[in-house]
């Protein structure tokens, strides 16, 4: 047992090292190939030599700690098809394609289907040595999957085969079907999608993050419980949330005090710190602003600005980072500004 084990991990080292090689030469085929080779001998490792070697090791794509810095891309590009260059986004180490709806892949997440294994690859490996991660956003606010009535489990099915076929990093939820949340239904559907998400997309090996708006963190406020009640069922399953804190009122969230530490009587008890205080980890909390005032109906804090409220969180023991809708609007000189006073690049 124990020398077959070690042949196998002798194997799997070899395995390592061409899988390597061949990422440099960007050859798709061979790492398609290589990656579905690791995982069937890894597979066949007995208990002992598994606890010695995860698979994790040779095919994992690891979530990131926070600080999380995240962009979205949904606007079309002249001469961009897909995601910018890496170094056109420095300083966010997370690009959402945007985004994938329940009828398919549309806008940037379309863009990425359109292009040749060969350039996927190319792009996949400037942005792993750039160190940033290549997920999909899922929904948006133009599909509304529970009033729709599509079944949460063949949902999560139908989003976890797309994030694999096309070699993504993982998928954030950007469920904004308001009418189910007013209505009591939606926590039980975002539930029971992201327990079948996580089953389909492994913790470690792909990211699952969420989008909800900040209201929806108020308690008490909404008849099934909120985000409060997804995140005692499933929050172990999500990494982080990429808190929306705009487009919810003209004087919500816009200043410092009102987006860290109060919020107005609207939403009570949504500011950062207070959905801290009830329950959230602030490693999972993530900072959402539009890149300017355009990218949203309200909410907007300007870069220099946004990046005082920044240090005053990180201060106070956050950490949790930032995100932001959307390219090119936030570019590389948009996250250096707002991470000047915190986490400079």
């Amino acid at each position: 047992m124990i020398t077959s084990g070690i042949r196998r991990l002798a194997a799997l080292v070899v395995a390592y090292l061409v899988l390597h090689v061949t990422t440099t030469l960007s050859s798709p085929t061979s790492f398609d190939a290589l990656d579905i080779q690791a995982r069937d001998a890894l597979a066949d490792l007995t208990p002992a030599s598994a606890n010695f070697l995860d698979e994790r090791d040779l095919v994992a794509r690891a979530t990131p700690a926070a600080p999380h810095f995240v962009v979205y891309g949904d606007k079309y590009v002249s001469g961009t098809t897909g995601p910018p260059a890496a170094s056109a986004i420095k300083g966010f180490n997370v690009f959402l394609l945007s985004f994938l709806l329940t009828e398919g892949a549309w806008d940037k997440a379309y863009e990425w289907t359109t292009l040749t294994a060969a350039q996927r690859a190319s792009v996949k490996s400037q942005f792993a040595a750039a160190g940033i991660k290549l997920m999909v956003s899922a929904f948006g606010s133009t599909d509304v999957p529970t009033s729709s009535g599509n079944d949460p489990v063949a949902t999560a099915n139908t989003i976890a085969a797309w994030v694999k076929q096309w070699g993504l990093d993982g998928v954030d939820v950007d469920y904004e079907d308001f009418n189910a949340m007013d209505a009591g239904t939606g926590e039980n559907w975002l539930i029971s999608f992201t327990k079948q998400l996580r089953a389909q997309l492994p913790s470690g090996s792909y990211i699952i993050t969420h989008a909800p708006v900040a209201p929806w963190f108020s308690p008490n406020k909404w008849p099934g419980g909120g985000y409060l009640k997804v995140h005692q069922q499933v929050g172990s399953l999500i990494d982080w949330y990429n808190v929306q804190f705009y487009n919810q009122g003209a004087s919500e969230y816009t200043t410092c005090a009102g987006l860290l530490t109060t919020s107005s009587s609207t939403w009570p008890n949504s500011a950062l710190f207070q959905i801290i205080a009830s329950g959230v980890p602030a490693s999972k909390l993530v900072i959402g602003k539009p890149a300017n005032g355009g990218d949203a109906s309200n909410g907007y804090i300007a870069p220099g600005t946004l990046a005082g409220c920044i240090s005053q969180a990180k201060s106070q023991g956050w950490n949790g980072g930032v995100s932001t809708w959307e390219f090119p609007d936030a570019a590389a000189s948009w996250i250096q500004t707002v991470r000047a006073s915190s986490w400079p690049v």
